[in-house]
């Protein structure tokens, strides 16, 4: 195929519209062209309020192979018009070791769900083991905790079927490189089990939890289909660990299943497997994350400041992504923004408050929220829970815990929320301003600063201001505040060799939980890579 970049294109053009400027660009006449295939849409708003879409296109020619595509881009001696040639994502073949028992698959986040449906899609009949809920079961008891404040421990915004990121905008932008086509599996796939086909193009794609429960309901209904078994309510209490291989994994502290491969794709939350796994000498280590609060404004004030119009609807609520580096040498920067959405509950453990971001498909929502927040190293929490100075490897874990119980105590077990305003001025907020309050969750006014240690409360009012001279508005005294933002990523790392198991063989550390992801694409790719590496290693037994 041809492909084309940089094509411009106003707002509110047709397919009809983009099919004539592709083939003007060619310099060939539009019957010509077979196929059109979207490959990347952007939106270029440097010249607001003149705004207009960037793509990149594929064009396919009616008559003609590759020698005449070459031919023609030759002729046209445009660094933007290149010869272009789609490789297939293919699961490798089966390897030669054989598996005596079926993969398990520990949690159904988009890191398990992937690898699970790779693995039945092969044909290996994977046991997904979920220590949460169904995802319409979660869904209900997710919103009586927003309603009543009563949690379950194992089923609530972190954990049961699809992970964390069900109850979040579903934000499918990634940083990772896509050098063996993942990325672009990985969304076909979702388009396959009901998301917009314009995820696979849209340069900031999105779901919405409203979609992503039906796609990760229809996901897991397939493995069942291809022989896999999904056990809800299974947490993995233990692992079995002899001469340095893993042979067992038990379930609920009663039942033992036998594994020869478990993939552990537990999620960022899983604080106690992680503390199971560091009891039994499983190398890992502490590492970098961050932490901080969630800021709400006008949707309408971010869409000013990025279109130059209040309103679009063709190009619909605006984003953003901002950054700082302080005085302090701490860089701050906004995470899991989410335009027309709400800021939730996002706690898993008793007396322990955490925030998130969440929106639905439409965006709809008044305001616009993201996390604000502030890098941590392992030299902030350099003890372990035994006070020794020192990197412990679950050191991160307790610091994050830490903020979490003053962030509940702060709020009285509800949201602990502050205008901006009066969080620089140390002063608790008695009302709410111009920026209406858009939460899941009870919620009451409380001092943020008694959560984040002084420096990092600092770091945040130097990145506030710096977002404010790149934003108008950014920093209005009546932005509201809600916290603890501190499940950003995790605080643990499982190193993995070259055959991506982890100190104990057999034990495949995977997505975000083991700190190979940052969201729910690129855990969702690591899936995928663990999947193939178990394909290429082990065959099939009946």
């Amino acid at each position: 195929m041809i492909r084309i970049s940089q094509l411009k294109m106003p707002l509110g053009h047709t397919e009809n519209d983009l099919l004539l400027k592709a083939a003007k660009e060619l310099h060939i006449q539009p019957e010509l062209i077979k196929e059109t295939k979207l490959v990347k849409q952007s939106v270029d708003a440097r010249k607001k309020p003149e705004i207009h879409y960037s793509y990149i296109v594929d064009i396919a020619l009616k008559n003609g192979g590759k020698k005449e595509e070459e031919r023609l881009v030759k002729k046209r001696k445009d660094r933007n018009i290149t010869v272009h040639e789609e490789k297939p994502y293919v699961l490798p073949e089966c390897g030669n070791t054989p598996l005596k028992y079926p993969p398990v698959v520990i949690g159904m986040g988009p890191a398990g769900l992937f690898c699970g449906l790779a693995l039945a899609r092969k044909g290996y009949r994977p046991i997904l083991l979920e220590r949460g809920e169904d995802v319409d079961t979660r869904t209900e008891r997710v919103a009586k905790f927003w309603k009543t404040g009563e949690l379950n421990p194992s089923s609530n915004v972190q954990f049961g079927e699809g992970g964390a990121g069900t109850f979040s905008d579903g934000k499918l932008n990634t940083l990772v490189k896509d050098t063996f086509g993942r990325n672009r599996e990985v969304l076909r796939i979702l388009t396959e089990f009901g998301a917009d086909p314009s995820i696979c193009y849209a340069n900031k794609p999105h779901i919405g939890t409203d979609v992503l429960s039906h796609i990760v309901k229809s996901i897991r209904k397939e493995i069942e289909s291809l022989g896999g078994q999904v056990r809800f309510l299974s947490q993995v209490t233990d692992f079995e660990i002899t001469e340095g291989k893993l042979t067992a994994v038990t379930v609920n502290n009663t039942e033992r299943i036998p594994v020869q491969a478990a993939v552990a794709a537990i999620g960022h939350s899983a604080r106690d497997t992680f503390e199971t796994l560091y009891g039994k000498q499983v190398s890992m280590e502490a590492k970098p994350f961050a932490v901080g609060f969630r800021i709400q404004h006008p949707q309408t004030m971010i869409n000013e400041s990025q279109y130059g119009m209040a309103e679009c609807k063709e190009l619909g609520p605006a984003s953003y992504k901002l950054t700082a580096q302080t005085s302090y040498g701490r860089g701050v920067y906004s995470f899991c923004m989410c335009p027309g959405g709400y800021v939730v509950n996002a706690s898993s453990e008793e007396k322990r408050l955490a925030v998130n971001g969440m929106s639905y498909h439409d965006r709809a929502g008044e305001n616009a929220n993201s996390a604000l927040i502030v890098t941590v190293n392992p030299e902030d929490f350099s003890h372990d829970i035994k006070g020794r100075e020192e990197v412990h490897p679950l050191a991160g874990i307790h610091f994050q815990r830490e903020l979490e119980e003053k962030a509940y105590e702060a709020g009285n077990g509800k949201i602990p929320v502050q205008l901006y305003g009066d969080f620089k001025d140390g002063k608790i907020s008695e009302k709410f301003g111009k920026v209406h309050p858009a939460f899941c969750g009870e919620y009451q006014f409380a001092d943020l600063r008694k959560i984040l240690t002084n420096e990092l409360s600092e770091a945040f009012i130097e990145g506030m201001e710096s977002f404010g001279k790149k934003i108008k508005g950014f920093d209005r005294p009546d932005a509201i505040l809600a916290g603890v933002e501190s499940r950003t990523s995790s605080p643990v790392r499982i190193p993995r060799g070259e055959t991506l198991e982890s100190s104990v063989r057999g034990l495949y550390p995977c997505g975000e939980g083991a700190g190979y992801a940052g969201g729910i694409t690129s855990a969702a790719m690591d899936g995928l890579k663990v999947a193939e590496e178990l394909i290429r290693r082990y065959k099939l037994t009946e």
